[in-house]
């Protein structure tokens, strides 16, 4: 017995004994749940069970304050679809009843697998990629995770430089899409009339107001004609727009910047993206309920319509909108947790970014709903007239709705410069998940100075030269092939079952429990364990299936219907990341060695050292001497700390 960590290499069948001379011997008996975890060493690799063996790469950079990771999550999993799609379902979905599907399927699915991302790559200290040499067989999870990522960082973006381009025409002192007379207008184009003025079917100028429902608002034609100059569809791709295109460029060199140095200046940065829409979205609230009709809208979005539970669809949207607005099976909320100290206490942390996730979501609707009830009230419609989701929301209704208020260029650059906020962060950390993934891929031997700037560059510059399809005439058609395919609920939820199956059934779920004891101090409530054994496999697949059976074709804007070709290729961007994971299992299952029993049980045993975990014992309950002994043992299956007075 030596003094200090030894510097035995350990061998297949091995395992550490540790003696701590400490006051508490509960320590001995929590360590005791640790299976898998290496020890602390100079590069020792611990083997629980005849596990492979692999060098570890450097230390790990971990986050400067544990704060900056539960900003950068909130960051990530905090984005635009909180804003303008949850809103949106609830009314369509009965109201406040829709909180009802919403809480349940946040419990049975949401939160236990935002709880096992984030652990998992607390625990295997690893991004998307080499996470999953936890059972190497389901490696194809991680590319998976990976091209998701990639897609929606590649689309994502457009999102930010249309708000950035809006952001820049707001400061004006008439605000562009609120007259007509402009070059991008037509002859069609009327503007926004108030109720009043066509009250009793009188009429506006030559026109009745039957005829007025016919004509096209300015702020639709600055949309679709300037900014989007949308062509006829899919195969008219049309010239670029250059404007939009700055914006883009201008909005790729801030995600850069806020990525290239890693998690220790973006870490930094997100206290201020995270934080600061928050800020606008309580002084757009209290302007909002301000106005009249506000209060109408507001009802309509709360009121309840209990008839609405009985449809399957308020269930798959409640389930869909969960998996959208946690950011789950992208991979990067596992690079976030990968950069925890290794005894962060990620149960608490996953608990309260769940809450502030969904919190977010709901207050997002008296926002939202409190200046769409002004709009409909000024222009004399029912509030189901002018509600809408997505881009709608965002570049057609706010703007419009902005018109009608006093000082309408302040509320329109506080309102877009909050939606770059609330993508930025997300983009960036995306990104973040990206390259952590393809960096941690890469064998040690081949790193080289500036690697990481380097790495950030290139694929910036890749998504930078695809969007380039986005910013044409026929851009907004490739925009929603993207969204409605590459990173869809189908591709999701497919991840997330996955992934519950992985870890329950073939990792163990008493396994992953005690590791996760083995950080935070305790075993989490059972409620978790059951989860990804059973509810939440079961949620996915259901609300999988669900989609697969009333499958509908992409159509743009309720009239474009696109061509076959253009449906294959989103379906090809679907199944690019679907495949992954039968592939990439059925690859390893063919060059492995022995017969099919011998490659399954070789191939999802753990692969353990590659990532340098440490368990630490607070030192509140450890004593002056550690000792570290190698005890021979082929069948243990657990590291053993002893604890002696």
């Amino acid at each position: 017995m030596a003094k200090g960590a030894s510097s035995e290499s350990s061998g297949c069948g091995s395992i550490y004994s540790v003696s701590v001379e400490q006051q508490d011997k509960k320590v001995g008996r929590l360590a005791a749940m640790c299976q898998g975890a290496p020890i602390a060493g100079k590069g020792e690799a611990v083997d629980p069970s005849g596990s492979t063996l692999a060098l570890p790469p450097p230390e790990r950079e971990t986050w400067t304050r544990q704060m900056d990771f539960i900003m950068s999550c909130v960051g990530f999993a905090v984005g635009l679809g909180n804003v303008w799609r949850f809103p949106y379902l609830c009314y369509k979905n009965g109201g406040g009843v829709f909180l009802i599907p919403y809480l349940l399927i946040a419990l049975i699915g949401g939160i236990p697998i935002f709880f096992l991302e984030i652990s998992l790559g607390q625990f295997m200290k690893a991004g998307s990629i080499n996470v999953w040499n936890i059972a190497p067989l389901f490696k194809g999870l991680g590319f998976a995770s990976m091209v998701i990522v990639f897609y929606c960082n590649t689309y994502y973006i457009m999102v930010l430089a249309w708000g950035f381009y809006y952001l820049v025409k707001s400061f004006t002192a008439t605000l562009p899409w609120a007259t007509c007379g402009n070059p991008w207008n037509s002859p069609e184009c009327v503007e926004i009339f108030r109720h009043e003025d066509c009250a009793n079917g009188t009429s506006i100028g030559n026109l009745t107001c039957d005829e007025l429902s016919d004509k096209r608002s300015p702020v639709i034609e600055f949309w679709e004609n300037k900014v989007l100059r949308l062509s006829g569809g899919l195969e008219f791709p049309g010239a670029i727009n250059w404007e939009v295109t700055l914006c883009l460029l201008a909005c790729w060199v801030l995600v850069y910047f806020c990525v290239w140095k890693g998690v220790k200046s973006t870490g930094k940065i997100v206290y201020f993206t995270a934080t600061f829409p928050y800020v606008v979205l309580i002084i757009l609230l209290i302007r909002g309920v301000m106005l009249p009709g506000a209060q109408d809208g507001i009802i309509y979005y709360l009121k309840p319509d209990w008839s609405k539970l009985a449809s399957p669809q308020v269930w798959i949207d409640a389930g869909t909108q969960i998996f959208f607005s946690y950011a789950i099976g992208l991979g990067a909320l596992t690079a976030l947790g990968s950069y925890n100290r290794f005894n962060n206490n990620c149960y608490k942390d996953a608990i309260i970014l769940a809450l502030i996730n969904s919190g977010t979501s709901f207050f997002s609707g008296f926002v939202v709903f409190s200046i769409l009830g002004f709009m409909a009230a000024e222009q004399g419609v029912d509030i189901s007239k002018v509600a809408e989701s997505g881009p709608g929301l965002a570049f057609i209704a706010y703007p419009r709705a902005v018109t009608l208020m006093p000082v309408a260029p302040l509320w329109a650059a506080l309102f877009f410069f909050m939606l770059l906020l609330l993508g930025l962060d997300s983009q960036f950390v995306g990104v973040e998940g990206f390259i952590t993934g393809i960096l941690d891929f890469f064998p040690t031997a081949y790193t080289f100075r500036f690697q990481r700037e380097v790495t950030v560059a290139v694929c910036c510059a890749i998504c930078f030269f695809i969007e380039l399809s986005m910013v044409t005439e026929g851009g907004m058609y490739v925009f929603q092939l993207f969204d409605y395919y590459s990173a869809s609920g189908t591709t999701l939820l497919w991840q997330a079952f996955w992934e519950c199956i992985v870890i329950a059934w073939i990792y163990g779920a008493d396994r992953f429990m005690d590791d996760i004891a083995c950080m935070v101090g305790y075993r989490p409530f059972p409620w978790m364990k059951w989860c990804w054994m059973f509810l939440t496999p079961l949620v996915c697949l259901g609300i999988f299936l669900f989609n697969v059976a009333y499958y509908k074709p992409l159509i743009y804007n309720n009239t474009y219907i696109y061509p076959w070709w253009g449906e294959a290729i989103g379906w090809g961007f679907a199944l690019s990341s679907m495949l992954c994971v039968p592939l990439t299992a059925l690859y390893k299952l063919i060059r492995a060695k022995g017969t099919l029993g011998e490659r399954w049980h070789h191939l999802t045993q753990p692969i353990w050292g590659l990532h340098h975990l440490e368990y630490k014992v607070p030192e509140s309950d450890v004593g002056a001497l550690t000792t570290l002994t190698r005890v021979s043992d082929g069948g243990a299956k657990a590291v053993i700390l002893e604890s002696v007075m």
